[in-house]
């Protein structure tokens, strides 16, 4: 069996080969570049970032393990459909007052998407691995995403828009592992230096940078009305928001809507960035194709955030979910993702939430 591996130059994507030509797969290696040579976006402050122009060094490394493993490597360039189908929805989503997840787009739409579907069209292979810290699991007739072994490298949140095609020829082999044995793996291969940092951002700078928007002077007011300051573009805001808000009151504030149309940026107490009730849109489904009325799910609204209890309903666009407790600043764009256990069930993008 042939398993093309993606490959970052990093220590998961490095040993996730590894792993996969030690079970006795027949591995390659595969990259996609995203950054087009003439983009009209600006450098990334940092270039430890996905989007960033400059891969000499990751491409070095990615060449060095493919030669101590002895397989062959392959680039994809992947720079036109990255700008149309992740830049330009996010730069949509955000000049809609909206908060997307980049993360969440590349994995469905790019990585496990048109990445391998090109691929397809000179490379033969019955498997895509990657580096994530996820499972695949199987229910019956329908495969889904299920939460790694090291729950604080878990990345079933990220991988949860996977469709059952995609999910039928995907290896997760970090899944079973948790971070540290992978370090301990990678250095005694020597493919990396003890202690190698490896934090990837989707774009090592501020985000607006991306939206190519001139700075334009609104309001800043309370959930009553009250003006209580001024920004320079509400797009430089997003939904919960505390820091950087640049208002003084008697209590904490947090950003609780923001009005494309009026340019303006409304802020409440913490109370206000609650809500039970998260209508989602565009769901994915993965272990079941509908939810058990009245189960009681675990609902997530951020990757790092903590699984809520909740019910959760299908609904003609989409589906709802009614949490137990409350859940603090869901934003439009972001990912609600429904877990029965360790296994997704759903994902949806928010639309709204209500108290």
């Amino acid at each position: 069996m042939k398993v093309l591996v993606g490959m970052s130059g990093g220590i998961d994507s490095s040993v996730a080969a590894y792993l996969l030509k030690k079970e006795g797969y027949d591995v390659e290696g595969i990259t996609m570049l995203i950054w087009k040579p003439d983009s009209p976006y600006p450098l990334p402050a940092s270039p430890n970032s996905c989007y960033s122009p400059d891969k000499s060094k990751d491409l070095e490394k990615i060449k060095e393990v493919s030669d101590i493993l002895g397989i062959k490597h392959h680039t994809v360039d992947c720079s036109s459909l990255f700008e149309s189908e992740v830049l330009s929805a996010f730069r949509n989503e955000y000049m809609n007052g909206r908060t997307p997840n980049p993360c969440i787009w590349c994995n469905e739409k790019i990585k496990f998407g048109a990445m391998l579907d090109y691929a397809s069209s000179f490379l033969s292979f019955d498997y895509f691995a990657t580096g994530h810290y996820a499972r695949i699991e199987k229910h019956g007739e329908r495969y889904c995403v299920a939460k790694a072994k090291d729950l604080k490298k878990d990345q079933s949140y990220f991988l949860s828009r996977l469709s059952q095609k995609q999910l039928s020829s995907v290896l997760f082999p970090l899944g079973d592992y948790l971070k540290s044995e992978i370090r301990e793996i990678d250095e005694s291969l020597g493919f990396h230096e003890k202690g190698q940092s490896e934090s990837q951002d989707f774009y090592g700078g501020d985000y607006s940078e991306l939206l190519n928007a001139e700075d334009r002077t609104g309001d800043i007011v309370f959930e009553d009305g009250r003006v209580l300051g001024h920004h320079k573009g509400y797009w430089h805001y997003t939904m919960g928001q505390r820091k950087g808000l640049g208002v003084a009151y008697s209590e904490p504030l947090y950003v609780i809507d923001i009005d494309p149309e009026r340019n303006r940026v409304v802020v409440g107490t913490e109370k206000s960035t609650h809500s039970t009730i998260i209508h989602c849109r565009n769901a994915v489904y993965g272990a079941s194709e509908d939810f058990d009325p009245g189960k009681v799910y675990q609902v997530k609204v951020r990757s790092m955030a903590p699984g809520l209890d909740a019910t959760a309903e299908k609904t003609a666009d989409g589906f709802d979910v009614r949490l137990k407790t409350f859940a603090k600043g869901a934003a439009p764009g972001q990912s609600t993702v429904v877990y029965d256990g360790d296994a997704v069930i759903a994902s949806g993008v928010i639309e709204f939430a209500t108290r």
